[in-house]
């Protein structure tokens, strides 16, 4: 497999959000939240966006903020079709290196999501809790 991230476009954003709902739309349910596709576009502005790609196919898409101390990974979501494969795994370690010149990789899960243990596996910890999510991390020093 050739796994590579390229920049996405404003072309991209409507994919990206329905992948997004798609993905998230029971812990919604689940906790009492209310999706807004507004504040999907709104958040997708500020941020850097990147398609998950496999070849020429595009298997999902990745959303990252940050500030002096942490990358933020804000979205991960890959379609259901390429789970599985070892693109999230490949992404977060991608992630890791980005995160190398803030010294933290930094993520919010929800409690009941699976995914908590494929970032478990690749070095992330639980370090609090708000509500329904946990907030997880990783040290990401260079050398």
């Amino acid at each position: 497999m050739a796994f590579h991230l390229r920049a996405a476009t404003e072309r991209d954003r409507l994919f990206a959000r329905t992948l997004t709902h798609e993905a998230m739309i029971g812990y919604y349910r689940q906790y009492g939240l209310v999706w807004s596709d507004n504040g999907f576009d709104a958040a997708w502005a500020g941020r850097e966006n990147l398609l998950i790609c496999n070849d020429d196919a595009v298997m999902g898409f990745i959303s990252v903020s940050r500030d002096s101390r942490a990358l933020y990974i804000r979205e991960l979501h890959l379609l259901e079709t390429c789970r599985k494969q070892g693109a999230g795994g490949w992404v977060l370690e991608q992630m890791a290196r980005k995160a190398q010149a803030q010294g933290l990789l930094r993520l919010t899960v929800f409690k009941t999501n699976p995914a908590r243990r494929l970032y478990e596996r690749h070095g992330l910890s639980i370090v609090g809790e708000e509500d329904c999510f946990w907030r997880m991390e990783r040290e990401c020093r260079a050398g």
